[in-house]
């Protein structure tokens, strides 16, 4: 893979469902300068993404979190519970992807779906939709991965056009993007809080170290073009909060789950809105794919690991697919849709279990610096992890007036995984003597027939 391929993943990965759904969400926390929230997600990420980048040039393997956590403490439950709230988040993530594509389709063909039942009902569809597509194999959704995320982008170019033409024209009022409403909560609680669920929109960045194997050169490629490909993408966040802003009052940008729907009905009020709608649903069906392949994929390899019951491995004889991680993870990804339904809830959630796995990355970061390697690396300045895992630890606690909604899902999902873990503990300790078979973290991601079958105790 080469840079530009590279460069075309990362923002395709990034981009999506966050920017599209929560634009509002966010202006109605701090009012007019949406944008600042992003500004302060994305130095967040970037922090984070220097320890990344850090550990994926001193270890290019897949598995990322997993990976490092591993490494860095040798402690096989922590390691699991890292995978899994990774898996978790792509669940969630793409449960809000489906939210977002039932509310952009009710919006953008003027259907009378309600806020509930209907809603619910296209969502569903939806997601079982790209279970059909994950099934297929691989290929085909990294080949649809590569059309949704030029959709995308194209969408968000298209928001800013349409921002940057009506502002010129005198048709929006610019000065909205200077105004700061935090109401009650005060300027540094409301913008914190609005942070917490900007964070949302960053993340993604990290599912791209598990394609560092699949770079040429990567202690030279990867750290400048990870960097440079969340610069573009903060980039392209502020633009369209400032487009959205500027066209839409925050009080109505902030209701319901289309707001950049209503920045283009606003600013081009002669397009066709159904052609937007469509285009802003390829962009959260790209988030979902990715995040449901990547979850199915990982609970595949916890299953290979034996951290998890064997079931879980089980693959179709004709497509070589997860059959039944696939299955486990759509019908966790349709309760969270039957029962949060919410979308700021759901992408609440994505955000808090990511900033936990991330805070456990940075830390990792500066335990292995103890640990030299014989090639050359990024190295991260010392600041980078301490701040990050600082921020990232304060991101997902209470102190940002976060839903307890969000705390309850994430404690439950964690909890199915605790007890998978328990029940696989359990099996291997009677059948092999020992409860822990796992033997490498950098298998988790492998597809199915790529690393050598069932493990079995070290001889």
């Amino acid at each position: 893979m080469g840079p530009g391929l590279l460069l075309l993943f990362i923002v395709g990965d990034i981009l999506g469902t966050g920017v599209y759904a929560l634009t509002g969400q966010v202006a109605a926390e701090v009012g007019g300068a949406a944008w600042l929230p992003f500004v302060c997600a994305f130095a967040v990420a970037m922090l984070t993404a220097c320890s990344y980048l850090e550990l994926v040039t001193k270890f290019p393997q897949a598995a990322g979190a997993a990976l490092y956590t591993h490494k860095a403490f040798g402690v096989h439950f922590l390691t699991f519970v890292v995978a899994f709230t990774v898996m978790a988040s792509g669940i969630t993530s793409a449960s809000t992807a489906a939210r977002a594509f039932a509310a952009n389709v009710a919006e953008g063909f003027s259907l009378s779906l309600g806020e509930g039942l209907g809603v619910t009902a296209v969502a569903l569809a939806f997601i079982l939709v790209i279970a059909a597509v994950n099934f297929r194999g691989v290929g085909e959704s990294v080949k649809a991965n590569v059309v949704l995320t030029l959709v995308e982008l194209t969408g968000l170019l298209f928001v800013i056009a349409v921002g940057a033409v009506a502002i010129g024209g005198g048709d929006g009022d610019l000065s909205r993007a200077t105004q700061l409403d935090t109401g009650s909560g005060g300027l540094f609680g409301s913008v914190t809080t609005a942070t917490a669920l900007a964070f949302f929109a960053m993340v993604g960045f990290e599912d791209s170290v598990n394609m560092a194997e699949e770079t040429k050169d990567p202690s030279r490629v990867f750290p400048r073009i990870m960097l440079l490909g969340l610069s573009i993408t903060g980039l392209i966040y502020v633009l369209v909060s400032i487009s959205a802003v500027a066209l839409v009052p925050v009080e109505r940008l902030g209701e319901g789950d289309t707001p950049l729907l209503q920045v283009v009905e606003a600013g081009a009020p002669g397009f066709p809105l159904g052609i937007f709608a469509f285009v802003t649903m390829f962009a959260v069906a790209n988030s979902a794919l990715i995040n449901m392949l990547m979850a199915s994929r990982l609970m595949y390899g916890m299953s290979r690991q034996a951290v998890i019951p064997a079931v879980f491995g089980r693959v179709h004889a004709g497509r070589r697919s997860p059959w039944v991680a696939i299955l486990v993870t759509t019908g966790l990804a349709v309760l969270l849709i039957t029962v949060v339904q919410r979308v700021p809830a759901l992408g609440g959630t994505t955000s808090l279990l990511l900033l936990c796995v991330f805070a456990v990355v940075n830390v990792a970061c500066l335990v292995l610096r103890q640990e030299p390697v014989d090639h050359r690396h990024f190295r991260a300045p010392t600041a980078a992890p301490v701040l990050g895992a600082v921020l990232c630890l304060f991101l997902a606690s209470p102190l940002v007036d976060r839903d307890p909604a969000q705390y309850r899902t994430a404690g439950v999902l964690l909890a199915v995984g605790v007890l998978l873990w328990v029940v696989a503990a359990v099996f291997n300790k009677r059948r092999y003597g020992t409860a822990t078979l796992a033997r490498d973290p950098a298998l988790l991601k492998r597809g199915p027939g790529e690393d050598g079958g069932p493990r079995r105790p070290a001889e």
